[in-house]
């Protein structure tokens, strides 16, 4: 199993605000949708509930340590290597958030899908440094603003780079 990150964040590192995204990219959700349908997305309580609905077409597993609580349509983990082991037989999972989450994952992770949005933002939730020494860039995609997406942004893929 492929365990992936996808993620969006600024300049200055920004994720989110007040537990919203601080944008809005048409082009990244389109691109979020069509990684993740079909698979398995792992997320942290306040991100589900800030995205407010199961997403559909995907497993929804979320992470908390509120022994009570529920999400129709969603699988509850108490840790990220608990949804990790529910997630098993899927052929690639996906840690969609939030800061939490992220910072744990980033040892385990197979990938990184990253929408770098070449603006800054304010912000109260944040991405961790992407270290060079262990993720290389695999592609590279710039795109320019247009009527769609207010903002200059990449799709950058990163994979852990082999241990010699």
């Amino acid at each position: 199993m492929i365990i992936s990150v996808i993620v969006a964040f600024s300049r200055n590192r920004v994720i989110g605000n007040n537990n919203t995204l601080p944008w809005h990219l048409p082009e990244d959700l389109k691109r979020f949708r069509e990684l993740t349908y079909g698979h398995t997305v792992i997320m942290g309580r306040k991100t589900h509930e800030s995205i407010g609905k199961v997403l559909p077409g995907r497993t929804n597993i979320i992470i908390t340590s509120k022994e009570d609580y529920k999400a129709e349509g969603c699988i509850i983990a108490g840790s990220l290597d608990e949804a990790i082991k529910i997630a098993d037989g899927d052929s690639e999972v996906f840690i969609i958030g939030g800061a939490n989450v992220y910072k744990q994952a980033m040892a385990i992770a197979d990938r990184l899908y990253v929408t770098f949005i070449k603006e800054e933002f304010e912000g109260d939730a944040f991405f961790p440094e992407i270290n060079e020494d262990i993720w290389q860039i695999r592609s590279k995609t710039d795109y320019c603003k247009n009527p769609m997406d207010p903002y200059n942004f990449s799709f950058i893929t990163y994979v852990r780079r082999e241990k010699n």
